[in-house]
């Protein structure tokens, strides 16, 4: 794949705030970290680079430090060329230095950005010097994609040249358009990308809901002759518009716990440019309809990360098959399950554990889960088999069979997964699951099963505080003093 645009290196600068300065009223950083990483056209590369695609880069760094070290980290991945990646002097690398802090000292929250660059139009020597570097890698490459923050490398002419040498040679070619108010550089090209605001820039349409969408997706088409666009939506999902059919249709996103939008619009391009050069094994969409989901399904992965982090063959496909098995139930075997909670720990979610026998839901029950929810990301309800049940509680329990418990538990919004255990007590699956997190009732008496195993590892016992009289032995207690009562009434 030939990716072309503004290669930038990243910055990040972490610390904690504790302090205000004495000397103005601005908080005070320690820095207790810093990382570095491609940003740009970059992060798209390593994107591509995870996902086991073979990607040449085409466009400029600085003649300095920053472009050097810019240039050996793509080169690192094994998979990306960079002799299209040309030192220019006098020009510095795109750098954006981000300031994180601890959010109250638990989530991480960018503070500053602050950006070194320079936005003009690269001059004719240089883009004589990327054509020489084009012509040889439009024959080598499948597709073009075009990655436009306007940073100067992807000016008018030498976008038009891209497009036009693309065309020649019948490579499709893909756009992450600009925020500019013309698209007149990007006519022609068989895909773009917009998102809600560059599309009402580009249009000057009020974009408002699906009627807008359509109406301001074929006039942009009829505009610059382009055959299909996608507006990628935010938390919506996207909006996808074929001119051949001129028909559009919303594809939505499930929802996601939002941590950080920095890179899921690279995550996209990359999963689009992937998937339009066929170079995706055990996955062959059928269609431009089938290939934004799955790239709404690598964004909607990396908003739940912070930073841009690469996303790999492996995460999406196990991302579909979760998504599949989440639609039918949350009840999972230990194998299912254990390979679920481990795309959770690469995702950096919290894991949560409570266990119990879940006879007759009931409101201390609710609370308990509501409780455990609130400790981290996921959380997984185990339940005693009918069988366990019977050895702890006696021959006349459990009142609801095992199914049916996990059938209620699997329909209280705070539980992520349900598994159902044999064993009086829950420590080989503590083991096996290894929560961050393992909730119980203050009622419980001693330690608690698995409590040093957990500690031990790095995770921590939660207590809830449990309300006096709320259990499934005194409910059952007061339905049969209740039906005696009635009894001696009618007697």
């Amino acid at each position: 794949m030939l990716l072309v645009g503004d290669f930038m290196l990243d910055n990040y600068v972490y610390g904690n705030i504790d302090r205000i300065s004495p000397e103005a009223p601005v908080m005070v950083l320690n820095v207790e970290e810093r990382q570095e990483q491609p940003g740009g056209a970059g992060s798209v590369a390593i994107d591509l680079a995870v996902m086991d695609a073979e990607v040449a880069c085409l466009g400029i760094v600085g003649d300095d430090d920053a472009g050097e070290r810019l240039r050996q980290m793509l080169t690192d991945t094994g998979r990306i060329n960079v002799d299209g990646l040309l030192p220019i002097e006098n020009r510095p690398t795109t750098l954006k230095q981000r300031i994180i802090g601890l959010a109250q000292h638990r989530h991480q929250q960018q503070l500053m950005r602050i950006d070194e660059e320079d936005r003009s139009p690269i001059n004719t020597q240089t883009q004589k010097q990327l054509h020489a570097h084009l012509e040889k890698l439009i024959r080598w490459c499948d597709v073009v994609c075009l990655e436009d923050y306007n940073k100067g490398v992807l000016c008018d002419d030498f976008c038009r040249l891209v497009i036009e040498l693309a065309a020649q040679a019948n490579k499709k070619t893909i756009v992450d358009p600009a925020a500019i108010d013309t698209y007149h550089r990007y006519d022609g090209v068989w895909l773009i990308k917009p998102n809600r605001r560059e599309l009402t820039l580009a249009t000057s349409l009020e974009i408002s809901g699906q009627e807008s969408y359509i109406l301001a997706a074929r006039k942009l088409a009829h505009d610059h002759n382009l055959t299909n666009i996608v507006v990628t939506l935010d938390k919506q999902g996207a909006y996808l518009y074929q001119r051949e059919k001129d028909t559009g249709e919303l594809i939505p996103t499930r929802p996601r716990s939002v941590y950080d939008v920095t890179g899921a619009g690279d995550v996209v391009l990359a999963t689009l440019g992937l998937l339009t050069g066929g170079q995706y094994e055990n996955i062959d969409p059928p269609d431009v309809n089938e290939m934004v989901c799955l790239a709404n399904v690598a964004g909607g992965l990396e908003v739940e990360r912070f930073g841009c982090v690469g996303l790999s063959r492996q995460e999406l496909l196990d991302e579909l098959a979760l998504q599949r098995r989440t639609k039918t139930s949350k009840l999972r075997n230990l194998d299912a399950l254990l390979h679920d909670v481990q795309q959770h720990r690469r995702q950096k979610l919290k894991i949560v554990l409570t266990n119990g026998c879940f006879d007759i839901l009931h409101p201390g029950h609710i609370n308990l889960l509501s409780f455990a929810k609130e400790q981290g990301d996921i959380l997984i309800a185990a339940i005693n088999s009918d069988s366990s049940v019977r050895t702890l509680k006696g021959e006349s329990r459990p009142i609801l069979k095992q199914q049916d418990r996990a059938a209620l538990l699997s329909a209280m919004e705070a539980v992520d997964y349900v598994i159902i255990f044999d064993e009086l007590e829950p420590l080989d699956l503590i083991q096996k699951i290894a929560p961050d997190v393992l909730v119980k009732g203050s009622d419980w008496t001693g330690a608690v099963v698995g409590q040093e195993w957990i500690e031990d590892h790095g995770g921590k016992i939660v207590l809830m505080p449990l309300v006096k009289g709320r259990s499934t032995t005194n409910i059952i207690n007061q339905v049969i003093e209740n039906y005696n009562n009635g009894h001696t009434k009618n007697e």
